[in-house]
């Protein structure tokens, strides 16, 4: 398979992924949504189904849709990323390059179709959460150490599904989407992805999202909050590369 193909598929898989990821946020966060306060639970189950989509739109490349798990599969040893793609340097960059991009697009058309709730949002901190993840409790050590967990157990088990086959598919990946947000995801708002995190976050802050007072008119500077951005990033792949290595212990 050719690196073009990957990097399409990866690019196709992880728009998906992000438009309807962003979009449940979105629906449950921003004003005169019909799915406004619909809680967390609603969240988790979105992002469940967003990776579902995801992964059978990007099967050809073996939809990673995530740079945490193309690291994984790297220190885990394997010799291939999907069937026909040798792990390399070059590929491992084109995996990154597919995922990033594609998580970026996949924002800015979530932005697109809930545009005009945007515009009636007036907390930035919520138009911020619909593109990017934030601490409930600022302390990146401790954030940092959730990202990690989060994101070993999201790379651990893909990987032991892997060698296990469950005839479950896309299906078993999205529960356990599901299951990590649920249970690990209160902390950090569970990025386990750093393309999830750091696209959108570049289209949040390109986007020109407007702030306004009681009166209507622009106030305040758009923040894009990345002082924390690299807490999303970082603890991800440090989770991946983790579960990659005691995967191959293990398995």
């Amino acid at each position: 398979m050719g690196l073009g193909t990957v990097f399409l598929s990866e690019l196709l898989g992880t728009g998906i992924l992000l438009l309807l990821g962003a979009g449940v946020v979105a629906n449950v966060l921003l004003t005169k949504s019909k799915g406004f306060d619909g809680g967390w639970l609603l969240i988790n189950f979105g992002w469940g189904l967003a990776v579902f989509a995801g992964v059978y739109i990007a099967y050809k490349s073996g939809a990673h849709l995530n740079p945490a798990v193309t690291v994984g599969i790297l220190t885990s040893g394997a010799s291939e990323f999907a069937p026909g793609v040798p792990v390399t340097a070059g590929s491992t960059l084109v995996y990154f390059a597919g995922e990033i991009l594609g998580a970026f697009l996949g924002a800015v058309l979530a932005w697109l179709a809930y545009k005009p709730h945007f515009d009636e949002t007036p907390d930035e901190g919520l138009k911020l959460a619909v593109f990017s993840t934030g601490p409930a409790i600022r302390s990146y050590a401790w954030n940092l150490v959730c990202e990690i967990i989060g994101t070993f157990v999201l790379v651990f088990v893909v990987l032991a599904l892997g060698k296990t086959p469950t005839q479950l598919g896309p299906l078993a990946v999205a529960m356990l989407v599901v299951g990590i947000g649920a249970s690990l995801g209160g902390p950090t708002g569970y990025a386990i992805n750093p393309a999830r995190d750091l696209g959108p976050r570049i289209a949040h802050a390109i986007l020109p999202l407007s702030y306004k007072g009681t009166d209507g008119e622009a106030v305040g500077k758009k923040d894009s909050d990345w002082s924390y951005a690299w807490v999303p990033v970082v603890g991800p792949l440090l989770g991946g590369a983790l579960a990659g290595v005691v995967s191959a212990l293990a398995f």
